[in-house]
């Protein structure tokens, strides 16, 4: 194992220091003390897996294509812009906009996520992303959503209301899998409710089986509860608005 003192290093430096490990044939780095650098694992194809201890910034993973990165903490905003393909932990929160175009891979969340959370989501042909979030959801959860899955656990939420308003608005693809129930009002027009199904429970066994895993808490404690589907209805809910 490399294992990288980000302290203090500005995130160039360390992005490069990163990318020059994993060309020397590096299969696991440790960056300790992250404060912030932002784009950490951006761009980079291979299977090598990035730990991280402390706080990274904006945009980590994003364009990523095969790499694990482990966040030992919270994650910022845009984590997995637009990934390809690979795997993102995160030991606790995330911010807003995660998995942004996302077209392959997976991230799993511990707890609460912020808005916009998979936000123009796409697959195609094998290539399913997916994003696994333990805690709540807030505003355009799936939002214009054209592909993959989201889960989404409410775990130790209290009084919270698992996921925010305008859920799945303008979605036309993918899918979403809630466990516990929504109110009619904060879902989009293009999204209904439809009863799960055999392969339904299948997908989200996998993904609830792998989190219980990676944080440790009881997969048939969180299975307990049911879980609704969102899908969308209408695959092309802004057609009326075009001549061709």
């Amino acid at each position: 194992m490399k294992i990288i003192d980000a302290s203090g290093m500005y995130y160039r430096e360390l992005n490069e220091r990163i990318k020059e490990e994993i060309k020397k044939g590096e299969k696991e780095i440790y960056l300790k003390n992250v404060n912030g650098q932002r784009y950490i694992g951006d761009g980079i194809s291979s299977d090598a897996k990035i730990i991280i201890e402390g706080t990274p910034g904006n945009d980590m993973a994003a364009f990523m294509d095969g790499l694990t990165i482990e966040v030992k903490g919270n994650g910022q905003d845009a984590i997995g812009n637009t990934m390809n393909e690979g795997k993102v932990i995160v030991h606790g929160h995330a911010g807003d906009v995660i998995g942004y175009a996302m077209r392959g891979g997976v991230i799993y969340v511990r707890d609460d996520v912020g808005y916009r959370v998979g936000i123009h989501m796409k697959e195609y042909m094998d290539k399913v992303p997916a994003i696994v979030v333990g805690g709540c959801a807030g505003d355009f959860f799936g939002e214009y959503m054209a592909g993959g899955i989201l889960i989404l656990l409410g775990l130790n939420r209290g009084e919270k209301d698992i996921v925010g308003d305008f859920c799945g608005t303008g979605m036309h693809g993918g899918v979403m899998y809630i466990r516990g129930d929504v109110e009619d009002y904060k879902l989009g027009k293009e999204v209904k409710k439809v009863p799960l199904d055999d392969r339904d429970m299948s997908i989200i066994s996998a993904y609830v089986e792998e989190y219980a895993k990676l944080f440790n808490v009881d997969f048939n404690e969180i299975m307990k509860e049911d879980f609704i589907k969102l899908y969308p209805y209408n695959k092309r809910p802004y057609g009326k608005l075009y001549t061709h």
